[in-house]
């Protein structure tokens, strides 16, 4: 037996944040960020919200085919990360499981940009999302009123637009239904 003392995993760490922060695991070092401003929630509820539709059962009065998720944890090679939003399409996850996390790569993500998240988001967390294959990423500045929309295209993420403003957008993967964007931005 050793004299020294155990170093807490990072994993424990991450499991002790208190509730009032987000924690993360990222290329093997813990990020923790405050909770996110009135702001960015409504911003990331009213996106939710808007592609509903697309999360309806078949035969249903939308485009239906996915299963959306609002702050799902995702557990992707080896990173434990929680963005605003994940859809997977049903033929990739016919059914949800009854589980905290999952390792099934979404085909989608939306990530709502904070003043004190922005730069992980766009650099670290980016790198992440196309190193594990996710097929399209969203970037929502509920300050800046833009959303960004990305393609993973050979391994690298190919921006597909930016749209600002009050736009009506209709956005891959979800362009069988416009978007308002003024929806995200209502106060």
């Amino acid at each position: 037996m050793s004299d020294k003392p155990r170093t807490e995993s990072i994993y424990e760490a991450l499991e002790r944040l208190p509730p009032e922060v987000v924690g993360e695991i990222i290329d093997g070092k813990l990020h923790v960020s405050p909770r996110p401003a009135f702001i960015h929630s409504r911003a990331a509820a009213r996106l939710y919200k808007g592609l509903g539709p697309f999360d309806e059962e078949e035969g249903g009065e939308g485009p239906g085919g996915w299963l959306m998720l609002f702050k799902p944890w995702r557990h992707l090679g080896g990173n434990i990360l929680v963005p605003d939003i994940a859809g997977w399409r049903r033929e990739r996850m016919p059914e949800m499981p009854d589980v905290t996390g999952t390792e099934l790569t979404p085909d989608w993500l939306c990530e709502v940009l904070s003043p004190s998240t922005e730069a992980l988001e766009r650099n670290q967390k980016m790198a992440v999302y196309a190193r594990e294959g996710v097929k399209h990423l969203w970037l929502v500045a509920p300050r800046a009123r833009t959303l960004e929309v990305y393609r993973l295209q050979d391994g690298d993420w190919r921006k597909l637009g930016e749209h600002a403003g009050n736009a009506e957008v209709r956005a891959e993967p979800f362009e069988a239904l416009p978007l308002k964007l003024a929806l995200l931005w209502q106060r």
